[in-house]
């Protein structure tokens, strides 16, 4: 280096209280990044969780098949990061397009017909850095509910639960997800999944927290809905939530429904553990098509760490 390079005692001096400056405001800027990302108060945990019937791969759908909407259907979970999302009506062949293109999710769940790959599922699928499954299972929607395949009361088809406990990594904390697709010709059917359902909850969830996701094939205002709510164990996400998105109506069919008949029909119901901060009914055309006929469901929960 030359004389006239080399800096001075006092330049070096002021070159390093320059550095140690920006340092300095380095730090600052990284506190508050992460105090502004820290939306959860200390001792809660905040967590995305959705409901999504994503159609069963029909090949009469035409320009509504799967294959022209998968990427666009698991990208939209990717983006939303979703940590927790019950499905409905997928098939094992749409079931391993979901674990191909979402890597960072394991999943839970059989098929309806026999317990194991044939029929639609309702798997339950978890965001594998952030939780991990202890318990889990299946029952069906029947008199006999540990019968893999078996059809209960006046039901058109085999109907399934798949359920889960599952531990948060990072704090510990454990909540109870049951997710299911009711039966969408029988009354009575609807009505005793109902009351089975709540039975089931209140066995395997014990006192934990509980999430119950689904295709309930039924509006706000029916008596499935009302059986599962004025038991106290669970409320409606949608009507508890600080701020809602989205249309009124879940089911539009591919938007070939008119407006007045769309129907309110998947739900994610919560135990009062947690504090619904927002709930948003996704609705967006895709091209040609739409991400499935009903409308993916999310919504964004606090849960307390005491549990009360």
């Amino acid at each position: 280096m030359s004389e006239k390079n080399r800096l001075s005692p006092a330049g070096t001096r002021t070159y390093t209280r320059i550095f140690n400056f920006i340092f300095f405001l380095a730090l600052v800027f990284v506190f508050l990044f992460e105090l502004a990302c820290s939306s959860a108060p200390s001792g809660e945990t905040e967590l995305k969780v959705m409901t999504f019937n994503v159609r069963f791969d029909n090949p009469a759908d035409g320009q509504h098949n799967w294959k022209f909407r998968r990427e666009a259907a698991t990208r939209l979970i990717q983006t939303l990061r979703v940590d927790l999302l019950g499905t409905q009506e997928v098939l094992n062949n749409q079931l391993e397009d979901f674990l191909e293109k979402l890597p960072g999710y394991g999943y839970i769940g059989v098929g309806r017909e026999d317990g194991r790959t044939a029929g639609e599922y309702s798997a339950v699928f978890y965001l594998k850095e952030r939780f991990l499954p202890v318990k889990s299972g299946n029952f069906w929607l029947s008199q006999t509910p540990e019968i893999p395949g078996s059809r209960g009361w006046d039901a058109a088809c085999e109907r399934i639960v798949t359920w889960a406990i599952f531990r948060e990594n990072k704090s510990g904390l454990e909540l109870a997800f049951f997710n299911t697709h009711f039966d969408h010709v029988g009354q009575e059917a609807r009505r005793q999944s109902a009351r089975l359902l709540l039975e089931k909850i209140k066995a395997l969830a014990g006192n934990l927290p509980v999430i119950l996701s689904g295709d309930f094939n039924a509006p706000p205002d029916s008596e499935p809905v009302r059986i599962i709510l004025d038991n106290g164990l669970l409320v409606d996400s949608r009507s508890s939530a600080a701020a809602v998105m989205g249309p009124a109506w879940s089911f539009h069919g591919f938007g070939r429904l008119p407006e007045e008949e769309r129907q309110l029909i998947d739900f994610i119901f919560i135990s009062p553990h947690f504090r619904v901060l927002e709930y948003q009914n996704i609705f967006e055309e895709i091209g040609d098509t739409y991400y499935s006929d009903h409308n993916p469901v999310l919504v964004r929960l606090r849960l307390k760490a005491d549990r009360t």
